[in-house]
Order: C-alpha cells, then sequence, then structure tokens
C-alpha cells in the first residue's frame, strides 16, 4: 500500500512491547468497541476497512464487520487460509481453549504450547504437565505454570529449528491454534516429521463477510492492481 502512494493506518491491539516496523502510520490499542470503531472511521474519514487481524480475534472482527454495517465503510478481511491436516499428521480437533485444557487431562506429558500468552493461565488446570512456551517477549514476572520453560523469539521459525527445539525438551505433544499461513507453520511441520500428535484449536465462528488470502486481490479491491505496484 505505502509503495502504491496510499494513505492509510496500521492499527494493533498492543499484545507485544515491540511491534514489527510498517511502512504506514501506525496506533497501538482498541477502538472502545463497536461505537468507538464507528466513531473512529467517522473522525478520519476512512474509506475502507481490511481486516487483517489474527483469525482468533473473533472480537475485533465482530466489531469490524458491526461498524462497516452501521457506516457503510466497505470491509475486506484478508485471513491466512487454515492449516488443512496432511499424510502423517495426528491432530485432535478442539473448539476452543477449554477443549485443549481438557484434552490434556490424564498422565504427565510434555507439551510445546503454543497459544500465545494471554490463555497460559488456562493451562495450570493440568498443573502435571511441563509446558514449553514461545513468548514474543519475555515474561515481565512470574509465568503462571508450575512446570514451564519459555522461549522467547519472532518468528517465522524454521522446520529445522523446530524439530530441534521439540527434540531438545523431548516434546510429546503441541498444542496449537490454527492460525494458518506460513510464518508459524514450521512447528506444525516438525510435529509431523517427528511423529507427535497435535492439539489443533479451531477457529472462532466470524460474521459473514468479504473474505481473501491475498494481498493482491487486497490492492484490486482498493482499485490498485498488483501492477502498479511493479510486482
Amino acid at each position: 500500500m505505502a509503495r502504491a502512494g496510499l494513505t492509510g493506518t496500521v492499527s494493533v491491539a498492543g499484545r507485544v512491547d515491540r511491534p514489527a516496523p510498517q511502512a504506514l502510520p501506525l496506533r497501538v490499542g482498541g477502538f472502545g468497541g463497536v461505537a468507538g470503531l464507528v466513531d473512529y472511521l467517522h473522525r478520519n474519514d476512512v474509506t475502507h476497512l481490511i481486516d487483517a487481524t489474527h483469525p482468533f480475534a473473533a472480537q475485533m472482527s465482530a466489531n469490524a464487520v458491526a461498524a462497516c454495517a452501521e457506516t457503510g465503510v466497505p470491509l475486506l478481511a484478508l485471513t491466512r487460509a487454515p492449516w488443512q491436516a496432511q499424510p502423517g499428521d495426528h491432530w485432535q480437533h478442539v473448539p476452543d481453549i477449554a477443549g485443549a485444557v481438557a484434552a490434556l487431562n490424564g498422565p504427565k506429558r510434555r507439551v510445546m504450547l503454543a497459544v500465545g500468552r494471554m490463555h497460559l493461565a488456562e493451562f495450570a488446570a493440568a498443573p502435571q504437565n511441563f509446558h514449553l512456551l514461545r513468548l514474543v517477549d519475555a515474561p515481565d514476572g512470574p509465568l503462571p505454570l508450575p512446570d514451564c520453560h519459555a522461549v522467547v523469539g519472532r518468528g517465522p521459525f524454521t522446520v529445522e529449528g523446530d524439530m530441534a527445539l521439540m527434540r531438545y525438551h523431548r516434546i510429546e505433544i503441541v498444542v496449537s491454534k490454527n492460525a494458518g499461513g506460513t510464518g508459524a507453520q514450521a512447528k506444525i511441520v516438525a510435529a509431523r516429521r517427528l511423529g507427535l500428535p497435535v492439539i489443533m484449536i479451531d477457529r472462532p465462528a466470524i460474521p459473514p463477510r468479504r473474505e481473501t488470502h491475498s494481498v493482491d486481490d487486497v490492492m484490486r479491491w482498493l482499485g490498485h492492481g498488483v501492477t502498479d505496484l511493479g510486482v
């Protein structure tokens, strides 16, 4: 968008301490629900809204659908295509975090927990397990799990690196949201190659909206075809 000469703002929730640099102006924080987003769209004369949030940011996506319906601002969701099980995968599908916690009840296991830091406390309900955590930012206090180890890093990660990490920590099972895309897929491929089971948390329901997996489609929707970008 910046190379095409478009003006706009990138809005992030503020879940990480150091957001990745952007080529467009950046704002951090929520809008204050549907009413706050409606006000923001009006005050800033927004003509198009692109919902490129994480596939599990269901509340923000629902707010975007409602705000655009109220204001008449066109909405397009740019999402990552969900992962599909491949030969060699051993997935147990669960509908949500609570389902993943329930699936870990039983004998002690060594778990790679790749769900972000927001939901860590919920997994304390299975205190018998060891949890390997991968976090974008270093924890700023004690972690809510009795037996865990945190690795701090920002993706994309490599399959070889994740295989080595799983072997080093003797991981027996992986818990992952179905985030899709390629940036976080290495752990899924690594689990497949190591023959490890995966508890796969399915995506939440989002209100109906126009959706694409392609940045080129977004640019065409904005009236700037891929040829305008020199690609």
